[in-house]
């Protein structure tokens, strides 16, 4: 409830009502609080005031109170102003009060009172207590026993949304407004608020609320616990399905697309467990999850790769020029069709997962280099053998015509006499 405080401000904002010299205001009062009515007068020339009810009645004349409701009470009496409060005012006391001024002729000014009338605390009520995802719900606000009529507004969250009002008149002058709000629902609503609030210039800060309770098909993610890399063959592995919903699913399973689950398969719970993987595994496992709204499933694409093998080191150190291998995988083909259904988990194009290369591969194009080595340095032998040089000198040139060896070294020490004329070749 609001005070004198409120009276005087709703007051404040209405035009004085003036008659000649005779100037009063409009009064609005929340029942129950204390009115004031202030009658005033400009440059008056000692003439009488007085302030009279709706039925005529006099209240106060001058500084002297005829009528005996003793909730009127005199606040102020000059020759300018008679103001008097009127205190637990009621419904009743709603109507038009006369400021009157004996002149010649008098001077009337009027004063109306509005008794203001809170509303009651807000009611919600909704269609259904639970709503399936998807589905529309219907809320509505009754606010009762306000006068004027109030203003509903709906929040949901922090998003406002726009109702339906309807107001109704009651017999004693009362106005009683139902809102009703429709909308659909998403799972995303599930506990949020939603604010019937009611505005009212008798009070502030009234509101009712209720949280929405949303019930949708699980929500399923297949997760691998391991292997942490590629999967290989000889290893084992677990995928845990991960369902939520609401209601929480009531049931989890497991199956292979095209053909039956391993016979090293176990399911415990929402966990598939695989021992000793090989190829014959490969195809894509599906995680079912239901409860009472639907079900849902993800799908794991499973690609079983060959066990790592190891490579053995060379025994004869050989010097070959580095090489660089670059060897490329086929990449997934994209396909932009928008597709309803879940994207499905693929073991050949993890996240972080490196790219696999066949050692058998691996160890055909190191066989290759290692042969193009020796081929060459057999070629540069053969070369250099063709193409070695030939030492030639004249020295003993006489030797060669020589009948015997005396003659031989005669010649020869001739030779020497002449060395001027001793060439020497190299090819």
């Amino acid at each position: 409830m609001l005070g004198p405080c409120f009276s005087a401000l709703w007051s404040s904002v209405h035009l004085p009502v003036q008659s000649q010299n005779l100037v009063t205001d409009d009064v609005a009062v929340v029942e129950g609080e204390i009115a004031v009515i202030s009658c005033r007068v400009k440059n008056n020339d000692d003439s009488v005031i007085q302030l009279l009810n709706p039925n005529r009645q006099t209240i106060y004349f001058r500084d002297v109170r005829p009528l005996k409701d003793a909730r009127f009470q005199l606040v102020n009496f000059s020759d300018n102003e008679l103001r008097v409060s009127l205190s637990n005012v009621t419904l009743s006391d709603e109507g038009r009060y006369v400021c009157q001024l004996y002149t010649d002729p008098p001077q009337e000014a009027y004063a109306d009172i509005t008794v203001l009338i809170p509303p009651g605390n807000p009611i919600i009520e909704s269609r259904e207590r639970q709503v399936i995802e998807g589905n529309e719900t219907e809320m509505t606000c009754t606010a009762m026993g306000s006068k004027p009529a109030a203003t509903i507004r709906w929040m949901k969250g922090d998003k406002e949304l726009q109702g339906k009002s309807k107001v109704e008149q009651t017999y004693d002058r009362m106005f009683t407004v139902t809102s009703q709000l429709t909308f659909t629902v998403t799972k995303e609503d599930d506990g949020v608020p939603v604010v019937c609030s009611v505005d009212h210039p008798a009070v502030k800060d009234l509101q009712a609320q209720t949280y929405l309770v949303v019930h949708y098909k699980p929500e399923v993610k297949i997760v691998v616990e391991f292997p942490d890399g590629l999967p290989r063959e000889g290893q084992n592995m677990e995928l845990s399905c991960q369902a939520k919903g609401k209601p929480h699913p009531q049931r989890i399973n497991w199956v292979k697309l095209d053909d039956d689950l391993p016979s090293h398969a176990l399911i415990t719970g929402a966990d598939l467990y695989i021992e000793n993987l090989n190829k014959t595994y490969n195809g894509t496992y599906r995680c079912f999850a239901v409860n009472s709204v639907g079900e849902s499933y993800d799908d794991y694409i499973l690609y079983v790769y060959d066990a790592p093998t190891t490579t053995p080191i060379p025994t004869t150190a050989t010097t070959t020029t580095p090489t660089t291998t670059t060897i490329f995988l086929p990449e997934a083909t994209a396909d932009n069709t928008p597709s309803t259904e879940p994207a499905a988990h693929d073991s050949r194009a993890g996240e972080g997962a490196p790219r696999a290369v066949d050692h058998a591969v691996i160890g055909g194009v190191v066989a290759v280099v290692v042969f193009a080595m020796l081929c060459l340095l057999i070629i540069l032998g053969r070369y250099f053998a063709r193409h070695k040089g030939t030492y030639f000198t004249h020295e003993a040139k006489g030797a060669d015509d020589a009948a015997d060896a005396d003659t031989a070294i005669i010649n020869a020490e001739g030779g020497h006499n002449n060395s001027d004329e001793k060439k020497e070749y190299y090819i």
